[in-house]
């Protein structure tokens, strides 16, 4: 009876640790190509990634929300980090520069959220994410990622400016694979999509265009480094992005936190206390991620999703997995040669997982019927977001600093409006 829980408990691990690695081994790579980071570069930032990750969830499991939810790259975040890359240029600041302040955004707000959570402010910000806001939070991050991930799947990221044929056809093949698979197919297969296409994708690439080069020399053990872009650079432009995001990212925590507890067969009343809780750790852990020069993690509403398709609700394997990941992270060899995956194949890989993303915006939208006031705060806010996305970023140039990284971000604008609009004009 020992051995076949002990063979159950492995296997559950393993099946965790494969999710954890899916769900953070892309974005590290669409961030390279847009910072234009080498391959050492991006390697060390896989590194730092898995690390963080690892860390944001065995931290969240245990003191925080203590649910069996996945820390992962946060959307918002990309988004965030794209648009700084353009402003940061168009002010005459390098991409690494743009990097050092981003460091210090991170930082930022996990202050904001740490204040938010042991302070229990959380709590009575929840009545502002109603169906309207989280739907059209949803739909405006992947209008604003569709761009970054598609220039990345054509092979436009970087020095390109020609799209890459023979790349950009392998990246649709591999969306079409993970679209697939995540719609038709059942058991692990649905579950594994995202890696599995990317597996495909991958060995396609290295067949038809070839492998990554490889690098020389390679420590077999390494800490992750710290401020790994250099010391954090401090601008007023930051105080303002991070209060709004960290208002924006409590979402994440309370739609993970009562869609996990709904799976789990737990019915509660509410949920402050574990939002709270989950809201000071996810502070903590977006200081951690500024500390490392990762990308900042928040709880993956995904985590849900693969509870329910695996039926795997006991906490310790997960727990175990988080281990698992951060001690993976201390060996670049193995790092290294996950960090090779082709960033058209990694941009395929994302896109198709946002589609889901787009039903769950218009499922949150239509959740309520839409009357004249919704509909206008929500064409108010669609519009003002999504026109803010197609101006060229020129023309904040002659702004404050902390204007143009605000007011430039489609998401942002488009999020605060429809959230402004709710609170003043009442039903």
């Amino acid at each position: 009876m020992n051995n076949q829980s002990f063979a159950s408990s492995t296997l559950e691990t393993i099946q965790w640790f494969v999710f954890l690695l899916a769900s953070s081994v892309a974005l590290p790579i669409v961030i390279g190509a847009i910072y234009q980071l080498d391959f050492v570069e991006v390697s060390g930032l896989m590194q730092r990634t898995f690390f963080t990750v690892g860390v944001a969830s065995f931290l969240q499991g245990w003191l925080g929300h203590k649910l069996p939810i996945m820390e992962g790259p946060a959307g918002i975040w990309i988004s965030i980090f794209s648009v700084m890359a353009v402003t940061g240029v168009q002010q005459g600041i390098s991409l690494t520069e743009s990097l050092q302040i981003l460091e210090t955004t991170m930082i930022m707000t996990g202050i904001f959220l740490f204040l938010f959570g042991i302070l229990k402010i959380s709590q009575w910000i929840l009545p502002i994410f109603t169906p309207l806001v989280t739907g059209t939070f949803f739909f405006l991050l992947t209008v604003q990622l569709s761009g970054t991930f598609l220039e990345g799947m054509l092979g436009l990221q970087g020095n390109s400016e020609k799209i890459q044929l023979n790349a950009a056809m392998l990246a649709f093949i591999t969306f079409f694979v993970v679209l697939g698979l995540s719609i038709f197919a059942k058991g692990w297969l649905s579950s594994y999509a995202v890696l599995i296409g990317i597996v495909i994708g991958w060995i396609l690439y290295a067949l038809m265009i070839g492998a990554e080069s490889s690098i020389g020399e390679m420590k077999l053990f390494a800490m992750p480094e710290w401020f790994a872009f250099g010391m954090p650079i401090f601008d007023y432009s930051v105080i303002p992005i991070a209060f709004v995001t960290a208002i924006i990212l409590i979402s994440n925590v309370v739609a993970s936190i009562v869609a996990v507890n709904q799976i789990l067969g737990m019915k509660k009343q509410h949920y402050k206390d574990e939002v709270n809780r989950g809201t000071t750790l996810s502070g903590m852990n977006h200081g951690i991620a500024g500390i490392f020069s990762a990308i900042a993690n928040v709880p993956l509403a995904t985590s849900a999703g693969f509870i329910s398709l695996t039926g795997q609700k006991n906490k310790r394997p997960f727990l175990y997995a988080s281990i698992l990941l951060i001690i993976i992270a201390f060996f670049p060899p193995i790092v290294t040669v996950i960090s090779s995956i082709p960033s058209p194949i990694a941009n395929a890989a994302l896109m198709a997982s946002f589609v889901q993303l787009v039903g769950l915006a218009i499922n949150n939208v239509t959740l309520e019927k839409l009357d004249k006031r919704k509909i206008t705060i929500l064409g108010i806010a669609y519009l003002f977001g999504m026109g803010t996305m197609f101006l060229p970023t020129e023309v904040f140039a002659g702004l404050p600093s902390y204007v143009q990284n605000l007011f430039s971000n489609g998401l942002l604008i488009g999020t605060g409006l429809v959230i402004l609009l709710e609170q003043l004009w009442r039903e």
